[in-house]
């Protein structure tokens, strides 16, 4: 996560940022080394942003699922 740090500092008031992730700020404490590291990754990455929440159901999981379950009915009938 060291790159994903000194990505955000470099970019840092110079440039635009996409990111996407699963998970909440609260929990990106699992990834950075330190209490301190994770703060500044999420004070760099809000700072001056629009943050989008998309709370519905994931596009490529629910494609799996109707993949999975299609690929089931076929053995199911030979």
């Amino acid at each position: 996560m060291e790159v994903l740090f000194t990505l955000l500092a470099e970019r840092y008031e110079r440039g635009s940022v996409l990111l996407t992730s699963n998970l909440a700020f609260s929990k990106w404490d699992q990834i950075f080394k330190d209490a301190m590291t994770t703060a500044a990754a999420i004070d760099r990455l809000v700072h001056h942003s629009v943050i989008i929440e998309l709370n519905v159901p994931s596009y490529r999981v629910e494609t799996a699922k109707k993949t999975k379950s299609a690929g089931r009915s076929a053995k199911a009938s030979q």
